[in-house]
């Protein structure tokens, strides 16, 4: 038997970028981020729009955390 990886999903891949997306939002570059992104990250509940600016909800801060976290484990692996 022949396995094969998965495609990558729409959703793996707004995961993928949801670091980079909030750092270009912080730094009001928010015309860099892909199109679609913001509208997908909106219907995922990772963002919401307050007052007219976007914002990370709690699902998308803990899904940061959690990225940020593996991020970290993988730099201290690196470093061994």
């Amino acid at each position: 038997m022949i396995l094969t990886a998965p495609a990558t999903t729409r959703r793996d891949m707004l995961r993928d970028r949801l670091l980079a997306t909030v750092d270009l939002l912080k730094q009001r570059r928010a015309a860099e981020i892909a199109e679609g992104f913001i509208d997908d990250y909106v219907e995922l509940h990772w963002m919401e729009w307050r007052g007219g600016s976007l914002a990370l909800t709690t699902t998308g801060e803990n899904l940061c955390k959690h990225l940020r976290a593996l991020l970290s484990q993988g730099d201290k692996r690196a470093g061994r």
